[in-house]
């Protein structure tokens, strides 16, 4: 009988727990409360390390067993030699094999792409994300195979590699690397008749997972959300991130410029000359009323703005950019208008200035910049009048 539980059940194990039993608990809840994924549960943390060590150790454990928690701060003599406990990330560090080592020991991110529409970027959005992982095989707890038969392999030393030198020539030799045959890379070996069953000797098995993708108001196209340690697992190895990078797609609509939204807003002439009222549908469904009172000249790609109705900004929805518009004036088609018609709107729009016209001035042709393309290679657009050989040139500047 133990005095008390309280280690063993925040490690989820009974007071018979085998040392790998104990490793593996520990395992699985240090990666899963550690505080680069888990900030906000770093006494969690502190416990569970607390708990490993005391009970990792045989003789700590039966002090722990005979006078619980009170025994171990009294150093089991019941005077105040306290036990003091270990950092709590130097037992995480000792039990992956080291800081430095972890480091490099730790399992590739896996990048996935998630298209999403400017809507969601507005408005906000949840998506799931179903992803397919290598996970620890529980069966034979990510070895491979039974208790004591998977070894490390004596070709390679439990590297997976193997060293030979080459002669080039006399006197100078090259290292080759190659991966060693005995163990495919592996590192280890194992009896094939000792081989799990269930993982066929892999260590791991695919699991089907789902994550939950929270878009908050405000994010940008290629943003990164991350989940730490979501990665493939591997035995020996600290899982690496599942990273998820956002993808905006084009909206036919608006466009988006940081935290402004750019709309363009197309304008009869008659409204561009006389006034408008025009409603503007917003990527959350509202409308809104913009108006141009009589006088008010808009001229082709001018440029207005609303205040506040652009992008939500990225942790601060409640305030919001601009909304451009711009506007696009379409003049109506040739001939729109009988002559007489014609004369009468020009005595209703401000007078043009008339230039002095002289009789050493020459008079050229117009014509539409897309019909001279194909006569590129027939010899200029406007030939001189007088038959002097020369060639003129025409500057056309648009009014």
């Amino acid at each position: 009988m133990v005095k008390e539980m309280k280690y063993y059940d925040v490690l989820g194990v009974k007071p018979s727990a085998t040392p790998d039993e104990l490793k593996k608990a520990y395992r699985k809840l240090a990666l899963k409360y550690h505080p680069d994924k888990n900030p906000n549960e770093g006494e969690k943390f502190k416990l569970i390390s607390q708990a490993y060590e005391v009970l990792a150790d045989e003789k700590k454990r039966q002090i722990y067993d005979q006078g619980g928690e009170q025994a171990i701060q009294e150093g089991g003599t019941g005077g105040n030699n306290g036990f003091h406990f270990s950092s709590p990330m130097d037992i995480f560090d000792m039990f992956f094999g080291g800081r430095a080592q972890r480091q490099e020991r730790r399992g590739k991110d896996v990048v996935h792409q998630l298209s999403v529409s400017l809507a969601d970027l507005y408005n906000g959005s949840t998506r799931k994300l179903a992803l397919q992982n290598n996970v620890l095989c529980d069966k034979c707890e990510g070895r491979g195979g039974k208790k004591g038969a998977v070894e490390k392999c004596a070709s390679c030393r439990g590297s997976g590699r193997q060293v030979r030198l080459q002669q080039l020539a006399p006197g100078m030799m090259q290292q080759i690397q190659s991966i060693c045959h005995d163990c495919q890379g592996q590192g280890e070996r194992c009896n094939p008749r000792d081989r799990c069953k269930h993982c066929q000797g892999k260590k791991v098995v695919r699991e089907r997972k789902i994550l939950e993708v929270h878009i908050d108001k405000g994010m940008k196209d290629g943003q990164k959300i991350s989940f730490s340690g979501e990665g493939d697992q591997e035995s020996g190895v600290e899982p690496g991130d599942v990273i998820i990078v956002l993808d905006e797609k084009e909206n036919e609509t608006f466009r988006r410029n940081g935290d402004d939204l750019l709309y363009k807003m197309e304008l009869q002439l008659v409204e561009a000359l006389c006034g408008f009222q025009k409603v503007i549908k917003t990527l959350d469904e509202r409308e809104l009323v913009i108006t141009s009172i009589p006088g008010e000249v808009v001229k082709h790609a001018d440029i207005r703005c609303i205040i506040g109705e652009g992008m939500p900004m990225y942790k601060h929805p409640l305030e919001k950019g601009r909304l451009i518009v711009q506007f696009l004036v379409n003049f109506p088609e040739d001939n729109f208008l009988p002559p007489p018609k014609l004369a009468f709107l020009k005595t209703l729009l401000p007078p043009a200035e008339d230039p002095a016209i002289t009789d050493d001035m020459e008079t050229v042709n117009l014509v539409p910049l897309e019909n001279t393309q194909n006569r590129r290679h027939h010899g200029n657009a406007y030939d001189s009048d007088e038959d002097d050989g020369q060639q003129r040139g025409v500057q056309c500047q648009t009014q």
